[in-house]
Parts: C-alpha cells; structure tokens; sequence
C-alpha cells in the first residue's frame, strides 16, 4: 500500500470515528459467531467483485465495529496473503483462485502509455491489457491472461493475473534524487515502474541527481506501489555510442563483463599442444585446410579439409574448434559459459561466450598453427554419395584463410589459389543442396541489414549483405555435419541417449492464411492449405519477391509465421530444413547447446556411458533456447540503434517506403533503399480514419483510400529518437 493511500487512510479514520455523528454501536457478537476483522473483511470485499472497493468505504464499514484503528493492519496482511490486490490508487478487489481453462499465457507487449498486448501463440490477434490491470508486469514477462468476452466492433481485453517469468531484472533509468531518499526513473518504452532508492543505498552507491544507471529489482513487498532498487553500476549520457550499446545489453538481460574468477581462470589455460594429446588424434595437418569467414571475423570455430583419394573420391572434413577440450564441465569458464549460452553480435561489437583467450586465441582455427579440433569426416563418389564417414578428435594445421569475399571471386572467375580444391568443394556442396531442397526445406533469404561505420563507430551508409555461393558452400557443409551427428545418435536401435536435438515444428496455419492475403496485397499468389505444399510455395515465392523492396518485409513476415526453433531432448525433427534429425554441432566457440553436443558426442564414441541425465538436459535445453531469444533482440536493436543514428542525418527528406505493419495507432513504413522502419501515426494525417483489426487496414471515412499493408507510400522523415530507438514519419502521398 502506498504512503498516500495510508496518509488518506489515516484522515479518513480520524474524520469517520470522531467528526461524523455517532450512530448505534453494533454488537461485534451479534455480527459473526466469532468476530475476526481480517476475515469480515476479506469478506466485505469480496462481495463486491467487478471495479473493487473504495478505501472510503472501507473505513467506513470497519468504524461501524470500532475497528477502525485495526483496518490497515488487516489491509496489509491480505495483501501480503495474495487474498486481496490493489487494483488502482485507493481501490481494493479480492484475488480468487485462478481457473487456468478459462486463461492463457503469453508475452507482454508493454506500450509508453502504460497499456500492454498479450502475444498469445496460436492467436492471430494480440490481446489488449489496460494499464491498471498489468499486475506488476514488466515488458517481455510471460504471463498468464484472462480475456473478458468482447464483440466485434471492440478490440480483445483482458487482465493479467499471473506472473509466470520475469524477462529480465535489471533496468535503465536517471536517477531522481531528494534530500532523503531517490527513485530510478526508468525508460517508459521498456518498464511502467521507476524504482524507489533507499537512503542507506544511495549512500552506498554514491550516485547523483540526474546519473544514468542499471537498477536491479531488490524487492517489491506487496503494499508498495514501485519496487526496491539497488544500484549495480552507472553508465554514460544517453546519446553517447558506448553507454547506449550497454544500455541496449542491460534492456535485454545480456551480461557483458566476464568475472574476476573466469578471466583468472582463463589466463591460467595451457596453450602449449602436447605430443601425447596428439598421439590421441587423428592428424589432418598435412591434409589441405582452409577457414571461410567473413572478412571482419575474429573467431574462427570451422575448417574444411579435402584428400583426393586414390579411388577417385573425395574425403572432406568439417573440422570444429574442440572446445570441450579446453572448457571442462562445472569449471568457472563453463559456468559462465552455460549462464550466457551464446555469443551475441551487435552491429560495432561481439560480447563473446568464452574469454578472448579462448574464442580468439586457442580454440580460434587461425592460419599456419596446429589447431585440436573435433571432426566429421566424409568420402564423397563425384557426384555427391557418401560412402563413409567418420567422427572423432583431431588435429590440423590450416593453410588459408579465406573471406567469403575471395571465394565468391575464385567462384565466379575460376581463377585464384587453391582454385580446384575451392570448385571441388563447391561441387560437392552444391549437391547436397539441391537434395536438400528436393527433399523439401524452405529457402529463406534474409535481407541482412549492415552499416559503414567511420573511426568513431558513427553510420555513415547502410546496405544489403548479399548471401552468395560461397556463403552457402559453408552453410551446406555444416549443415551436413549437424544433420549427421544428430542421425549418429538418433537413430541408435538399442537405447536412448539423452541428446541436444534443434527442432523446428510445423508453422501455424491461421499466420500462413494471413500470410496469404498479406502476399495477395503484394500481387503474388500462393496456396498455403495444407503443410504438404508450403515449402513448395514459399520457395516459389521467395524467388519470384528476389532483389524487390517488398522482399523483406515478406520474408519478415513468412518466417514470423514459422514455429520458432528451439533446443530440446525431444526430437521432432526441423521442418525448415526438412532434416527428420538434426542438431547442432559446429559452432561451440559462440553456442553452448554445440559445446553439450560435443560432450556427448566425444562419450558416445568413448562408449563411457556417462550421460547426463535428461531432465537436466532439458533445462539445459530450455536456458539456452530462452538466452538465445535475448541475444537475437539485442543484435535487432542495435540495428535499430544504428539505423535511426544513420536517419538523424535526414530529418525533413522524402523516402520511398512500404507500409510493413499496421496497428491501431499508426503504421510501420519500411523505407525501399536503407530498410530503416518508422511510424506513422495516426493521429498526424489529416482525415478521419477508422482502423478495421480483423483486415489490418485503415478506411478513411471522407474520400475511401484504404492504407493496407503492402502500399507504396511516401514519407517525410520527422524525428529520430536514439534513447527510444524510433523513427517518427509524416504521411506524405
């Protein structure tokens, strides 16, 4: 309960037991067998449900007993029970038991205005949560919702009355600071509720009026209206380059510092390769290597090998940085590792899994050194059989390190070093490709969005990344390897081993319906009834929307419709691929889930027996799906960071764009030439406009344009907000 409500709690007592006139005393006995003011009260509440009691009238019902003087004790008591909430400033409402079949859970969609939306899976249409029936719920929470009958005309709303998972518990804001005590006012876009500071923690952290810092969630008892904070670091002004990628880390939960102790722990690794560990492996180091990565790239987790065998096949080797080697399980280094899961790749930056010794010294498969690595090995007939194969540890020495850049040169000219072994490669990469998509997998192409940077990190262009030929001739090759290592284990006949398998289930129909008419809008026509032709479609489309500026919002949306890939020990194969067994194995410098493989893999062939036990695995599993998750939105918004810096140098220019989302407050515009995405709000065009949900479109009701999804629309750029990371349009026809 807040200081206010107890302040008014308190002057309303005092004018209910001694201003108003005095009426008959009730009899306490006569009221209930045996008179308990907390309970009467629970009561008292409960028997009017709907928009809850007034506190007014609390007092008032508890002066009739003389118990006046006890009602703030019994207030405070059923809130810390959960038997009562607070459902507003002064208004309180009983919490029953929550009937699960009449909800459903789902993600926070948190607006500035306070309000959310509940992403639901399976439902089309987000559910509306007005901002005082949140509950306490931060932005990404998952959430259990229960949605209150509507109609047509009248969006889905619903109150939040669970708080299954908290995304993250660390935030950003400026502190506000009095003579006695502080609050951290947070960024409205990401959180409802400032923090309250304590006087002995602002001693404690030293922080000033207007600081900029990350605030941990240190306790939120159930009668305080904003949760305890506690300060855990500062950062720079909003605006400054590195204080906002640290911000953007912080948001999404990410840890970009590693401990004293891993960093100690590192140091002390031997990098010396022993003649004994050698003599355990097989030796490819004087076999053909070579590394293909971009050219700005660091760490290099996978090679490839090619022997000319005396048959006339070709052995190659997908050789993986043996990481397992090097990080042993429950060590400061594989705690750390496991806590953060994944690598994540921002637009000027890398906060890596492992140490920097590790990802871009040791276990890095640089030119011209002796490398341990974890190998799958195949002996290919010329046009694309496997006749063998073979996995286990090895050592290798690679000779070149290429850049996707330089193949793709040696690809299209057929001149260059190592010019045959490259085409050889590429040959064989290529069948297994095109039985790849024979077989039924999905050809998303992703536009990828990339800056020019200049010396101070600034934008000074944007472009398209290009996938080519030799993107995929790696792409392929891993994908065998992942593909094969998942089936070594799979398909084991006597008995189950507990394994890393990444799924991908069958996408939702109702999206793919919507998906549809979307593509319709765009003048492509697809036939998206059963999961028998999707893949058959979409790849036909996917060509046909090639090098046009609806091609990534598309794409965007096509894959939006996908289930989303995840980790689990319960195999149900990868749709997308079309791969009925699949994991992965060839980047465990920057993924956990490939360093568990590893470990398995490594005790499969050992016939140890030692596996870990499934349950833990799953939630192995699990963790690294969920930090995966944040990892991908802190690179997307580090992209919007950079693209709204790049458009700050244009406000008051006209773009060409493309309407990419319509919601009831506005449309996104995704602009042709820079794929930068702003809005256009509604209320910033001038006619009378009426938003129709179940079409995702706006009517006008003076001269019958529609704005659809889809339409060529020209804008004006207004504002860019970097501490939001949003981009405002104007409507310009």
């Amino acid at each position: 309960m807040s200081l206010e409500t107890l302040q008014k709690f308190q002057l309303l007592t005092y004018i209910y037991l001694y201003i108003m006139p005095k009426k008959k005393k009730i009899n306490k006995k006569n009221h209930t067998a045996e008179f308990s003011l907390e309970k009467d009260l629970y009561n008292f509440i409960a028997s009017k449900p709907g928009k809850g009691t007034k506190l007014k009238h609390l007092i008032k019902w508890a002066t009739k007993f003389d118990e006046g003087g006890g009602l703030f004790d019994a207030l405070e008591e059923l809130i810390i029970k959960n038997r009562i909430e607070e459902i507003e400033q002064d208004v309180f409402r009983a919490k029953g038991k929550i009937n699960t079949d009449e909800t459903f859970i789902g993600e926070v969609d948190l607006t500035q205005s306070g309000n959310a939306y509940i992403i639901i899976d399976g439902k089309l249409n987000d559910v509306f949560v007005p901002a005082k029936k949140t509950n306490r719920a931060f932005n990404g929470d998952i959430v259990r919702v229960k949605i209150f009958p509507g109609n047509k005309k009248t969006k889905q709303e619903g109150e939040i009355v669970e708080i299954l998972q908290r995304k993250k518990d660390t935030f950003i804001g400026t502190i506000d600071k009095t003579e006695n005590y502080a609050f951290v006012v947070t960024d409205k876009k990401f959180n409802n509720y400032d923090f309250y500071i304590t006087p002995e923690e602002i001693k404690r952290s030293k922080v000033n009026h207007g600081d900029r810092a990350i605030v941990r969630v240190l306790d939120w008892p159930p009668t305080m209206k904003n949760p305890i904070g506690q300060i855990i670091g500062k950062l720079g002004n909003a605006g400054e380059h590195d204080s906002d990628m640290q911000a953007i880390l912080v948001d999404t939960g990410i840890n970009f510092v590693f401990p004293k102790e891993v960093e100690q722990a590192a140091k002390q690794i031997d990098e010396n390769i022993s003649e004994k560990e050698i003599n355990k492996r097989r030796d490819f180091r004087n076999i053909f290597t070579i590394t293909i990565d971009p050219h700005d790239a660091k760490d290099f987790d996978d090679a490839i090998s090619l022997l000319y065998l005396e048959n006339g096949n070709l052995e190659i080797g997908v050789h993986i940085a043996d990481v397992s080697f090097y990080v042993q399980p429950d060590t400061p280094i594989d705690k750390e590792g496991y806590a953060r899961a994944t690598s994540v790749y921002l637009v000027d930056r890398v906060i890596p899994m492992l140490p920097e010794k590790l990802s871009n010294n040791i276990c890095s498969l640089v030119p011209h050194k002796d490398r341990f690595t974890f190998s799958a090995v195949f002996e290919f007939t010329r046009d694309g059989k496997i006749e063998s194969e073979w996995f286990g540890k090895t050592i290798i020495h690679s000779d070149r390190r290429f850049s996707y850049e330089e193949v793709q040169e040696i690809l299209e000219s057929k001149e260059g070093e190592y010019v045959k072994e490259i085409l050889d490669i590429d040959h064989i990469a290529t069948i297994l490709r095109k039985q790849k998509f024979k077989n039924g997998a999905i050809a998303f192409e992703t536009q990828e969005v990339k800056f020019i940077l200049d010396e101070n990190k600034v934008p000074t262009g944007v472009y398209i990344k290009e996938r080519k030929e030799a993107h995929m001739l790696i792409e392929d090759l891993m994908l065998l390897a992942n593909k094969r290592v998942a089936e070594l284990i799979g398909k084991q006949k006597t008995t189950v081993i507990p394994f890393v398998y990444r799924v991908h289930d069958f996408p939702d129909m109702a999206k793919l319906e919507e998906f549809g008419l979307t593509a319709k809008r765009f003048g492509y026509k697809t036939k998206l009834d059963s999961p028998k032709n999707i893949s058959a479609e979409l790849n036909k489309l996917m060509q046909e929307v090639k090098g046009k500026p609806e091609q990534n919002i598309l794409e965007s949306m096509a894959i939006r419709c996908m289930a989303k890939a995840v980790y689990t020990t319960k195999n149900i194969g990868h749709y997308g691929l079309a791969f009925p067994h699949y994991t992965h194995f060839t980047s465990p410098i920057r993924r956990y889930p490939d360093l568990m493989v590893h470990r398995i893999l490594e005790q499969y062939l050992n016939q140890s027996g030692r596996y870990e036990h499934l349950n833990t695995l799953e939630d192995k599993c699990r963790h690294s799906s969920a930090q995966e998750r944040k990892a991908m939105e802190a690179e997307r918004e580090s992209i919007k960071y950079k693209q709204v810096e790049f458009m700050s140098k244009h406000i008051g220019e006209i773009f060409d764009g493309v309407i990419s989302g319509i919601q009831h407050y506005g449309m996104f515009v995704e602009l042709n030439t820079t794929k930068c995405e702003g809005m256009i709000r509604v209320d910033t065009i001038r006619d009378e406009l009426i938003f129709e949900e179940h079409k995702r479109r706006f009517v006008s009701m003076t001269n019958g344009r529609n704005f659809e999804m889809g339409d060529k629309i020209k804008i004006k750029v207004k504002n860019a907000d970097l501490g939001m990371r949003q981009l405002d349009f104007i409507y310009v026809g």
